[in-house]
């Protein structure tokens, strides 16, 4: 296999996920002349909708995943959770980007924060745990408030428990782990003054290119609206795109790296997570850049020259989740609004369905 420089219009992309942040790169792709191939295990995703052409199969699906390699050109994913041997099967048939190495890192979050904190880098304070009695022991050094975090698959909320000062450490970790062991964190609860995130992009030439630092807002663990920018002082904004570039450069990523992080009452800025994909959070760039970070992931994995990430205004994008959606006649018809729905025909409470961006706007 060959890892080409430049892998041309014309070229099948391979989209490893089928979900609303796939769906969104093939729709970037495609106006750049590329077609889209997405695996997923998912009949009727919002991804494949909109592609040329759909796999649906198991992750693990061996003899699919060949068939797959050798109807795409290059292959990038929308969604960390696929298991990392499914990038090791396609590797070693079909250039893939990112690798499995960065997917391994960042799919589990004991590898994820020891590695950002090899560079130097703060995060919340942690220790890792696979017991009630590790739970208790790692609530006793860090303190309550405390999150337990299963290790891997969580999102939105989901993998996770919250320590008051009143929990029983044996009831949280049968909580998350049920009957079974698992791997898991303790992340002492942060009095944070917000929540930020910075996007970059790496060509395989190792040139970057990253995006304003945004501010993001929670409802029920799940992203509601970003802010751009942040509404942070320039100094602490170039701190965090500084990190996020480190990070990037540090694992190799050719694709996209969100870094989501925390700042601190103090000034401190501390990594969260991290996500080597398009971002919930970057969704604003579609609307309001000249590049969005779609199709930013286009040209890095294609190794096309990298498009500019300045915004051209200000910006306010929301999540619509659940039944918000409904509010879609009257968005459609804002002057100020940018509606995109993602062709998910189940409404259900803390789906994502769609977003809006409101353009200028500051808050």
């Amino acid at each position: 296999m060959k890892d080409l420089a430049m892998i041309p219009p014309g070229s099948t992309l391979g989209m490893l996920g089928g979900g609303q942040l796939g769906r969104m790169t093939a729709l970037a792709a495609a106006r750049l002349g590329y077609r889209t191939h997405v695996f997923t295990n998912e009949p009727d995703s919002p991804c494949a909708q909109v592609c040329a052409e759909a796999t649906v199969a198991d992750f693990t699906d061996q003899r699919a995943l060949t068939a797959f390699a050798a109807a795409v050109d290059v292959v990038t994913l929308e969604w960390e959770n696929v298991p990392p041997e499914a990038l090791v099967v396609l590797a070693g048939q079909i250039l893939v980007r990112p690798g499995a190495g960065v997917l391994a890192v960042t799919r589990d979050r004991i590898l994820e924060k020891s590695f950002v904190n090899r560079l130097g880098i703060e995060t919340t304070p942690w220790r890792r745990a696979g017991s009630a009695a590790d739970v208790a022991r790692a609530t006793a050094e860090l303190g309550r408030p405390a999150v337990l975090k299963a290790a891997r698959l969580g999102y939105d909320g989901k993998g996770q428990v919250l320590l008051g000062e009143d929990s029983d450490p044996a009831a949280a970790w049968r909580q998350l782990a049920g009957d079974h062991g698992l791997d898991a964190v303790v992340e002492q609860f942060v009095d944070y003054a917000c929540e930020i995130s910075v996007i970059v992009a790496r060509g395989p030439d190792g040139r970057r290119r990253g995006y304003p630092t945004v501010e993001n807002q929670h409802e029920h663990h799940i992203l509601a609206r970003t802010i751009v920018p942040a509404r942070i002082s320039p100094a602490l904004a170039a701190r965090a795109e500084d990190i996020a570039a480190q990070i990037t450069e540090a694992l190799d990523v050719v694709g996209l790296l969100a870094v989501e992080m925390f700042v601190t009452r103090d000034g401190r800025v501390l990594v969260n997570e991290l996500a080597p994909r398009p971002h919930n959070s970057g969704h604003w760039t579609l609307d309001a850049c000249a590049t969005s970070q779609f199709e930013q992931l286009v040209r890095a994995v294609c190794g096309l020259p990298l498009g500019p990430t300045d915004r051209a205004c200000d910006a306010v994008m929301e999540n619509l989740i659940g039944d918000q959606v409904g509010r879609w006649p009257e968005l459609i018809a804002e002057p100020g609004a940018r509606l995109h729905l993602y062709g998910k025909r189940e409404v259900r409470p803390g789906r994502k369905l769609g977003h809006v961006t409101w353009l200028g706007r500051t808050e």
